[in-house]
């Protein structure tokens, strides 16, 4: 077993001198790191080790929703290194002043962000996650550690080799990113036994990775839930623009936690729409479930049971529910989501205000697709995952939400009476 300590040691050690870079410095290091994935060779074996990895889960019998989460395709590489890019060109977050002002007794006083220090990374199949959150951390002058999982080893191994050479090679210190080479549980929960070196945890992945962090760390956890997301197609509705986006959100890439799971549609429109609606999903092959009022209209549908509505299915499956007002519909998403994204589809604006106001979660949407959830799609940059908690940071986790705040207080002899 590796000595997951140590890592965590030397990371703590170089991110102090980390805060104190420049962002010409942080620059550098994220536009060497781009350089080093652009190079054939690199790019080459970074794939061919994803390869492995998508290999061996197939062997064991992973679906065909994991083996999408873990295959790392040319175009999904390219969307990497522009993500990273787009990371390099935004404004540096470390050292803006949040609040100036001056005290009574002459002190002055401002707030300014500052880094969090280590942020340690607990993060399942999705190798894309290794460069995102390094770049991340490093922009905004963190130190990280990195801990994928056992499904995805060979790739993040081979992606944490590219970026510390890359990061060596233009002459700074490479041990701002730590990576633990080891897939045990036990690596992962040492790492969260130890608050002294790790400042704050971010687990990505499914809700038993999500518990295993919160049961285990000593350190503050910025956690998300899955994504049991939500449609209402409200009476005022467009047809087509609906049936548009309800396509999009449930079938242009169903294994995301932004992809659309719950579809609700106004009673007074059911009798027309819910039939249209699921001719054009059975049409994408996906399968619909259906409540008693739906089958009514559609008797074709399969039976939706009571756990369907709380389940987050992450491949071409969905249900339809039948209600009566947009209140019915808050009040369904609200005991039912998982505080994620969820939208309303309407030309109702009383509806809009009501379903904008009254709706739990981090992103709401109206006449939108629930897909565009993401850090990159709202101009952040990658971003470490969609926080659906509310400290201290709600929605994608960018540059600015793995910044705090300091206090610079500057005086001239003052002394407290």
């Amino acid at each position: 077993m590796i000595d997951v300590v140590e890592i965590l040691k030397r990371t703590k050690r170089a991110s102090y001198a980390l805060a104190g870079y420049d962002t010409c410095q942080k620059n550098q290091m994220l536009s060497c790191i781009a350089a080093a994935l652009c190079d054939e060779a690199n790019r080459s074996a970074v794939l061919k080790s994803n390869g492995v990895d998508v290999a061996l889960a197939r062997k064991n019998g992973k679906d065909d929703t994991f083996i999408d989460r873990l295959t790392l395709t040319q175009q999904r590489f390219d969307a990497m290194v522009d993500g990273l890019k787009q990371i390099e060109s935004l404004p540096d977050p470390v050292g803006e002043i949040v609040e100036e002002r001056t005290l009574p007794n002459g002190l002055s006083l401002k707030r300014v962000r500052a880094p969090l220090g280590v942020t340690g990374i607990i993060y399942e199949a999705r190798p894309n996650v290794t460069v995102d959150a390094a770049a991340l951390c490093l922009k905004s002058g963190n130190g990280v550690v990195l801990r994928g999982s056992k499904d995805a080893l060979n790739t993040n191994r081979a992606l944490y080799s590219v970026m510390r050479d890359a990061v060596l090679d233009c002459g700074l210190d490479a041990d701002v990113i730590g990576f633990i080479d080891d897939a045990d549980r036990e690596a992962g929960r040492e790492m969260l036994l130890h608050d002294e070196f790790v400042d704050v945890v971010i687990p990505r992945g499914g809700e038993g990775l999500k518990h295993f962090v919160l049961e285990n760390a000593k350190m503050p956890v910025i956690a998300s839930a899955g994504g049991n997301c939500h449609i209402f197609v409200e009476k005022t509705a467009d047809f087509d623009k609906a049936i548009e986006i309800v396509l999009n959100a449930k079938c242009q890439r169903p294994s995301t936690c932004n992809a659309l799971e719950h579809l609700l549609v106004d009673s007074a429109i059911a009798a027309q729409f819910v039939p249209a609606v699921c001719e054009a999903l059975k049409s994408c092959s996906v399968e619909v479930l259906g409540d008693s009022r739906a089958k009514e209209i559609a008797p074709w549908l399969s039976v939706a049971s009571d756990n369907d509505y709380k389940t987050e299915f992450l491949t071409y499956k969905l249900t339809v529910s039948v209600v009566d007002s947009v209140e019915q519909a808050v009040d369904i998403i609200n005991a039912n989501g998982t505080r994620h994204s969820e939208a309303i589809i309407t030309e109702d604006n009383a509806a809009k205000q009501y379903f904008t106001k009254y709706v739990d979660a981090a992103a709401v949407y109206v006449n939108a697709s629930t897909r565009f959830t993401d850090g990159y799609e709202f101009g952040l940059g990658a971003e470490m995952g969609i926080s659906t908690q509310k400290l201290h940071v709600r929605g994608p986790i960018a540059l600015k939400e793995l910044t705090s705040v300091k206090y610079v207080v500057e005086g001239n002899g003052q002394i407290r009476k």
